[in-house]
């Protein structure tokens, strides 16, 4: 037990520092870490063997993850005459890559 609850902080700790750096954008590492968190704490909840606090660092240690890595943030992506890529957001304004 000691072991899973020390080897989620570790994972949690290693995203904290790690995560910025790969990500440009340390909102998406929060928001991935607090619905993991949320998630783990539902699933240590109702999983025998798994106490709601391991689950909520399992869960926010994997949902960091996912909020660093994640990419492509649901844009529709076209391709101008010069063949660079952009996205078009709410008010028509062209973000390139």
């Amino acid at each position: 037990m000691k072991i899973k609850l020390l080897s989620g902080g570790i994972l949690a700790a290693a995203i904290a520092f790690a995560g910025p750096a790969q990500a440009g954008n340390g909102r998406d590492i929060v928001r991935g870490a607090a619905i993991g968190a949320g998630g783990g704490l539902v699933a240590g909840a109702v999983l025998p063997g798994v106490s709601t606090g391991e689950g909520a660092l399992i869960g926010a240690g994997i949902g960091g993850v996912i909020g660093a890595t994640k990419k492509n943030r649901n844009h529709n992506w076209h391709r101008d005459s010069r063949g660079r890529s952009y996205w078009i957001d709410r008010r028509g304004r062209r973000h390139y890559r």
